[in-house]
């Protein structure tokens, strides 16, 4: 036993919660970034505004024309493989392999999709480097176990693991249109909760394929916890606090909570209020990709992939029956109250009722550094 274990501390072959569940999810969100979300961007700007460069097609694959949006967006799988196999300090020959384990995990059957590839990319990631340099031809033999266990793991585990997370997914947003004030609230409270904490919502949320009002209420939890920490935390913070938080992650909050959990109260007190006025009240629907119902305000991603649900609904929201609108004046008053407005005005008055109830004291938000 001491043996295997010395083994894999040289290795640095690290089997924990922390290092697959946070280190390697979070580093398969900001890899989705990179492709699909940024894809899909481009190819709504270039499309909505008429730019040239943008629409036109690049390149043709089996006869399927891409644009520039559309090559970034088709990439994604390698590009979540490989920040996976960066965020487990993969050596070189392992990461450079993995584009293709990557790349494999969503062409096999039609059957991936982020969780997939984050199976199958640790598994392929592990194996290369317990290999590693182990041998004189390590150029060969590294890549080859990588690429050989990454397709074949994808080939065996790719359409069960897709297949199931795509019905849970379908279940959660079915049950929202179903109930939509009950799983406003809890969608947009857990959604919320798990982008404060140092896990990645934006992953979730595209696994599950959350779109529709499921998508909308996650935004709304999102929004809530960005906007509300950012604005109740002026006073400690100031601008550079409030830019931070409500453009970057209310993640930056969780030192402080870990201190103090009281301090989630009132954000979480927000989302579970916003979540059912974005179902139920303004019906706000996240039909662009899923990633972006994750986001909340990080880079107005969330309001971007609302934006583009409303002209061009992702694959994934065809899928689930959603079809492209001209925004009315309630579509933008829901949007900019649910994102913005309301989390602003909301939290900051419920963490005044905390602060009065000796909960939250001064200090308690201020952000280290």
């Amino acid at each position: 036993m001491e043996t295997v274990k010395a083994f894999m501390q040289r290795k640095n072959i690290v089997i924990s919660a922390r290092r697959y569940g946070i280190d390697a999810l979070g580093a398969m969100a900001q890899g989705l970034f990179c492709s699909l979300l940024i894809g899909t961007i481009l190819n709504t700007v270039g499309s909505q505004f008429h730019i040239g460069f943008l629409t036109a097609e690049v390149i043709a694959i089996n006869g399927v024309g891409y644009t520039i949006g559309g090559m970034a967006s088709f990439m994604s799988g390698a590009a979540m493989a490989v920040a996976i196999g960066y965020a487990l300090q993969a050596p070189p020959m392992v990461l450079f392999s993995l584009a293709t384990v990557g790349y494999a995990c969503n062409a096999l059957d039609k059957a991936g999709g982020p969780l997939v590839v984050l199976f199958v990319a640790i598994i392929a990631a592990e194996c290369g480097k317990a290999v590693s340099k182990e041998t004189k031809i390590d150029i060969l033999v590294t890549p080859i176990v990588t690429t050989l266990i990454g397709i074949g793991a994808a080939w065996v585990i790719a359409p069960p693991i897709a297949s199931a997370a795509s019905a849970f997914g379908r279940l959660i947003m079915r049950a929202t249109e179903l109930q939509p004030f009950l799983m406003g609230i809890l969608v947009s409270v857990l959604v919320g909760v798990a982008l404060t904490l140092p896990i990645s919502s934006a992953a979730i949320c595209f696994v599950l394929g959350l779109t529709g009002l499921a998508g909308g209420a996650a935004v709304a939890g999102c929004c809530a916890q960005m906007v509300g920490f950012a604005v109740m935390s002026f006073r400690e913070n100031g601008w550079g606090g409030l830019v931070s938080q409500g453009l970057g992650t209310s993640m930056l909050q969780m030192p402080n909570i870990v201190r103090n959990p009281k301090i989630w109260i009132a954000p979480t007190v927000t989302s579970a209020v916003t979540g059912p006025l974005a179902t139920c009240l303004f019906r706000l629907e996240m039909n662009g990709a899923a990633i972006n119902s994750g986001m909340g305000t990080c880079g107005l991603c969330g309001q971007l992939g609302v934006w583009t649900g409303w002209l061009s609904p992702s694959e994934q929201a065809l899928a689930n029956g959603a079809a492209a609108i001209v925004p009315g004046a309630m579509d933008w008053a829901g949007l900019l109250l649910i994102s913005f407005v309301l989390p602003a005005v909301l939290c900051p008055l419920v963490n005044q009722l905390c602060r009065k109830a000796g909960w939250v004291k001064d200090g308690d938000l201020t952000l280290a550094g």
